[in-house]
């Protein structure tokens, strides 16, 4: 029988090496076997120096503090079975949730075990979750007895904290705590299972107080036509649409509530004030507006999965660390959502290695910076600290969101020496120049960096000096030119020339003529459609010279419109394939109105449908050029005039393709409009079975070739 006693920990520590072998704790070395990245605000992923470096495991065999022989072996014997959670209270102490031995580990800040708590007057069961108050006490979500359990710092049972009685409480509603947090005051913040409601709130007495931070639902477009077409009884068949469940929580030495949620594109990621509305809803300048989500994605998963989030840490600073259980990736943001930098591996599951985790179940932040991961696979926490490229970031982030920009500078200057592409360090210093009204210098490295709002900003201050020191000459060559058109004008009012040429332009038989036509739409537009079929008031080559020019325009406004409100013109904007889809789309609704226009007995000829079909993109020309170039004289102060421009511009077109049909066709306004729309249908018909017959032609030559083949071979 004693035999048998001592075989046992003999066995758990053979099988622990073999597990652990490969995490070994090699605190000299400065490799790292995964890769961190930063994704700029143009959405590229930019691989960086590593910010944190593995160094420590903790769990591959527990030291008992006192140094016995005995307690060493019967920690030991005891080793962590799938934890669930980790914490780290203010001293650094460690404590996890063990949830496969049903108890709480307790270590010291070296990872030495100290105590196993297992409340033997109610044993736990399950416990996914545990917080520590600053008093010592520990509050335990024990999921398998369906309550929150309060213990004092010597693990003895002071209270639980059962389904609360309220009649605001749904009755569907299933208590299965499984994270939370306290605050200051006291109040509980309780993640239960699959609770779609947000964080059950509940007072110090354990009274329902209500549902907090819980996420929207997302609501599609097709769900708006579900909602104006399905009867009662159809949407009774409909299954519920819930929002997602939050999964984990935190909260910051300032109050902040914090919340994870997986399985959602957008806000996986929530910093609650005390009223539950969310801080962090306006993102950081660091990313990309379009992007709202967090957990990164690098380039060895699949770019269009959503981020599976289980945890986030809050350090001293503020920072934000999430952690992916489905790729272990890392992410780390500042405490206003802005990516610092994240990092992770293709991990190759038959192996482990010191810094990559198999299934992440908990993350945790010390006061020292250090993060704290634990592997509910491995049964291991494995410990990162900053690099000394993460520690000079973290310094001079924190000065630049305190204000301190000029503080900050010579440390960005640092930054940018090691890494010059490094986005956070751009804008630090960028704000740096602005501080010391370095505005151009400014506007450029807030260019470089990809931040709008900044490079307006700038923009605006050099704009307005350059204003108030050329002002003057600015007037005098306006004056000047206004002087010599009156007396240009008035020179050669008298020159017979003028009158000549003058006739020969009006002649009927002058390209200017049809080209000039195109300003006469703007005033007449039906009745100068209606001339270009009755009166030959356009040609082929006046439509495909304005067609052209609208081409140009097109190119020029995609290509060249100010970073301000494009910003895709820094990454460089592919000119062919857009050229293509816009000649493809032209060109087909002149076949398709026409097609249509002929079985709806129109008079329009198919040159008449292409000539005006040329003629109705004029806006581009009048328009679009102008908008452009004013788009480098304007700010995001002026967006709203250019937003209205740019509208002006839309409906100016499609106003001049409805007169087009109007007018060549000799429709009235009801039949212009059906005509309109079966175009329309036409031209989506006709992309579809253009689709269909290249993927077809696709697959009938890989049948030959595929036969081909066949015959060679045999």
């Amino acid at each position: 029988m004693n035999r048998r006693r001592w075989l046992r920990p003999t066995i758990w520590i053979w099988l622990a090496a073999l597990l652990a072998g490969g995490l070994a704790s090699p605190r000299a070395s400065a490799f790292t076997p995964y890769t961190t990245f930063y994704k700029d605000a143009y959405g590229q992923l930019v691989q960086i120096q590593s910010a944190y470096k593995p160094f420590d495991v903790i769990g591959r065999d527990f030291t008992d503090a006192g140094g016995s022989e005995a307690s060493r072996d019967e920690a030991f014997v005891a080793a962590l079975n799938q934890p669930q959670d980790l914490f780290v209270d203010g001293r650094d102490q460690l404590y996890i949730a063990d949830t496969g031995n049903n108890r709480i580990v307790h270590l010291d800040e070296t990872g030495r075990f100290v105590r196993a708590l297992e409340v033997k007057e109610s044993p736990l069961n399950r416990p996914n979750g545990l917080f520590v108050d600053p008093d010592g006490s520990l509050y335990v979500a024990d999921t398998g007895n369906q309550r929150v359990v309060k213990l004092d710092r010597d693990g003895k049972l002071l209270r639980e904290f059962k389904r609360p009685e309220s009649p605001y409480l749904p009755a569907a509603f299933k208590y299965e705590p499984t994270k939370l947090v306290v605050d200051k005051r006291g109040f509980l913040y309780i993640t239960t299972l699959g609770a779609f409601q947000g964080l059950l709130q509940l007072d110090p007495e354990g009274s329902f107080q209500n549902f907090f931070g819980a996420n929207k639902v997302s609501f599609s477009l097709f769900d708006s036509f579900k909602r104006f077409v399905y009867t009662r009884e159809m949407y009774r068949r409909e299954l519920s649409k819930l929002p997602g469940a939050i999964v984990n929580t935190a909260i910051d030495r300032n109050g902040f509530v914090y919340t994870v949620t997986k399985d959602i594109k957008n806000d996986q990621v929530k910093k609650l004030n005390i009223a539950g509305l969310n801080q962090l809803e306006t993102r950081g300048e660091f990313i990309a507006a379009k992007d709202a989500s967090y957990g990164e994605v690098a380039w060895w998963a699949d770019r269009a999965s959503v981020p599976q989030l289980q945890d986030i840490a809050v350090d001293a600073d503020g920072n934000m660390t999430v952690v992916d259980a489905l790729l272990g990736t890392i992410s780390q943001y500042d405490e206003n959502g802005n990516l610092l930098f994240f990092w992770g591996s293709q991990e190759i599951s038959a192996t482990s290695k010191l810094g990559l985790v198999k299934s992440a179940s908990s993350i945790a932040a010390t006061s020292k910076g250090e993060l704290l991961v634990l592997d509910n696979v491995n049964n291991l926490i494995q410990r990162f600290k900053l690099t000394e490229f993460g520690a000079l970031v973290h310094q001079a982030n924190k000065l630049t969101q305190e204000g301190r920009y000029e503080e900050s500078e010579p440390l960005w200057r640092e930054v940018v020496r090691v890494d010059a592409f490094y986005t956070p360090a751009l804008i630090g210093l960028a704000k740096a120049a602005f501080k010391k009204e370095q505005f151009e210098e400014a506007e450029r490295l807030f260019f470089q960096a990809g931040v709008g709002q900044g490079y307006s900003d700038s923009f605006w201050q050099t704009r307005l000096l350059w204003f108030q020191n050329h002002f003057a000459l600015l007037m005098n060559i306006v004056v000047a030119a206004i002087l010599l058109a009156y007396l240009t004008d008035r020179l050669t009012r008298k020159w017979p020339q003028r009158g000549r040429l003058k006739e020969w332009l009006q002649s009927q038989r002058s390209l200017f003529v049809q080209l000039r036509h195109a300003g006469y739409l703007i005033k007449h537009p039906i009745d100068g459609f209606h001339a270009i079929r009755h009166e030959n008031k356009a040609s082929i080559a006046s439509s495909l010279i304005i067609g052209g020019a609208a081409i140009a325009s097109f190119s020029f406004v995609k290509a060249d419109t100010s970073f301000v409100f494009n910003s895709s013109v820094y990454t460089g904007v592919k000119l062919g394939p857009l050229l293509v889809q816009f000649l493809v789309v032209w060109f087909g609704w002149v076949v398709s109105n026409f097609l249509v226009s002929s079985l709806m007995r129109g008079e329009g000829r198919l040159r008449d449908v292409f000539n005006g079909s040329a003629y109705a993109l004029f806006p581009l020309v009048v328009v679009g050029i102008p908008l452009t170039l004013l788009s480098h004289v304007f700010t995001l102060s002026e967006q709203a005039i250019f937003g209205f421009l740019q509208l002006a511009l839309i409906g100016w077109t499609a106003l001049l393709f409805f007169w087009m049909v109007q007018g060549i066709q000799n429709y009235s306004v009801g039949e212009a409009v059906l005509n309109i729309v079966f175009s329309l249908l036409s031209l989506a018909v006709m992309g579809v079975l253009v689709f269909i017959f290249i993927s077809l032609s696709g697959e009938l030559v890989n049948f030959v070739y595929s036969l081909y083949q066949e015959v060679v071979i045999r």
